[in-house]
């Protein structure tokens, strides 16, 4: 590894923990209140979710209408088992996460194998499908809670224990975020990253140089879901009752707008569109009747003056923009001893 990025990344490691410890102790102290926190809780596992599709919409270039899918099967997995367990929430919480996320990669490997033989529109149909059916089932299963709902999800950290249950769940959907950006970012730069790429730009050039398609494409989308399944687990805990009403097509579009305005093949691009349309749709509240035509109009002039979304292909480097910063006042201190 070169000096340089060994700089870059030791730089970004000093601002996620900073950023983590500010916003943690806000929390604990309660200058951040439960609806802000509740916020930045769903900024997190949107993060997750787009950072996920990313991988097989932006950057393996298929077209997956059914994230919302894999997110419901990783959440009914991680509530039904901290329900059932008989363990302590704190032990049985991260298990029931690692548990949403193999389940949800099991059932993209059921979906995935005979649905990325295909190509173009297909997928997506197919993978439209199946999101529906998922819902559907779990509309008609009774261990689900059925259309009610399923109830007594228990939070992360029990009173008695004296754990602040809400810095508890900020971390764990803070740590998770930056592992899945960092995974699929380090997956992307790898030999693998690039054959994906590869199936991408010319996927008949791909096959004829030797990369096997099939393999790659069905590793991105196991990839892809079970960081969504992950995503399920956590907002499952967080707001303590499931509606299968939420994890409908609209939810899948969705997460693909987020996708397609960060930019298709842009983590970064990801990250910050999580975030804007997380903040946005909120912000946007005292609004009430005018709220989702503003959020539209705002999504349709971004795609019409930035159709390639908010970073395109391109990657925001904390580095790069710190040196800007310092080399914008230097700069500019020069220009005053000039005029001096």
């Amino acid at each position: 590894m070169s000096k340089s990025k060994k700089i870059s990344y030791a730089i970004t490691l000093v601002f996620v923990v900073l950023l983590y410890a500010v916003v943690a102790l806000l929390i604990s102290q309660g200058t951040i209140n439960r609806y802000y926190g509740g916020i930045i809780t769903m900024i997190c596992i949107n993060v997750i979710l787009t950072v996920s599709l990313n991988l097989a919409s932006g950057f393996l270039g298929q077209l997956v209408l059914g994230h919302a899918g894999f997110m419901s099967v990783g959440a009914y997995t991680a509530a039904l088992f901290t329900i059932h367990s008989g363990l302590p929430v704190l032990v049985s919480f991260p298990i029931a996460l690692l548990l949403a996320g193999l389940v949800a990669a099991l059932f993209s490997v059921i979906i995935g194998i005979p649905a990325l033989r295909l190509r173009g529109d297909y997928l997506a149909i197919i993978t439209m499908g199946f999101g529906e059916i998922i819902r559907v089932l779990i509309l008609a299963l009774p261990f689900t809670g059925g259309a009610r709902g399923l109830i007594g999800i228990p939070a992360v950290a029990p009173r008695k224990s004296g754990i602040n249950a809400n810095v508890l769940l900020f971390s764990y959907v803070f740590f998770l975020a930056v592992l899945t950006v960092y995974i699929i970012y380090s997956f992307i730069k790898s030999r693998h990253g690039r054959a994906v790429i590869a199936i991408r730009e010319d996927e008949i050039a791909a096959e004829a140089s030797g990369i096997n398609t099939t393999y790659y494409k069905l590793l991105a989308f196991i990839l892809a879901a079970f960081f969504a399944g992950i995503a399920g687990g956590l907002y499952a805990h967080h707001v303590g009752v499931l509606n299968p009403a939420k994890f409908d097509f609209n939810y899948s579009i969705e997460i693909l707008v987020m996708v397609v305005l960060g930019g298709m093949g842009s983590i970064t691009g990801s990250v910050i569109s999580a975030t804007v349309l997380t903040i946005l749709p909120e912000a946007l509240r005292q609004f009430s009747d005018y709220r989702m035509l503003v959020y539209s109009i705002i999504l349709i002039i971004v795609m019409l003056f930035k159709p390639s979304g908010l970073l395109g292909q391109r990657e925001l480097s904390i580095k790069k923009l710190v040196q800007r910063i310092f080399d914008t006042e230097k700069n500019t201190g020069k220009v005053k001893k000039e005029e001096g």
